[in-house]
C-alpha cells in the first residue's frame, strides 16, 4: 500500500521545519531540535501575521469641517 492510497488521515504527517517523518513524542515535528527551532521563531515573532495601520483622518476631518 503506498502513501497516495491512503485516507488523508493515515498518510505519515511531516515535520514542518525540515520535511522528515513526524515522530510520536515530538509530534508535529521528527525531533526536539525542530520543536525548539519552531519555538523560537514563534518568540522571535517570525510567525506573525503582518497588520496594516490605519490612519487616523477621521479626527482630522473633524477639525477641519469635514471637507
Amino acid at each position: 500500500m503506498t502513501d497516495q492510497s491512503l485516507p488523508k488521515a493515515l498518510k505519515p504527517r511531516k515535520c514542518p521545519i525540515c520535511g522528515k517523518p513526524a515522530e510520536p513524542a515530538f509530534k508535529p515535528f521528527c525531533s526536539k531540535r525542530c520543536s525548539d527551532v519552531d519555538l523560537s521563531r514563534w518568540l522571535k515573532g517570525v510567525y506573525a501575521i503582518p497588520v496594516v495601520e490605519e490612519d487616523e483622518r477621521p479626527d482630522d476631518e473633524e477639525r477641519d469641517g469635514g471637507a
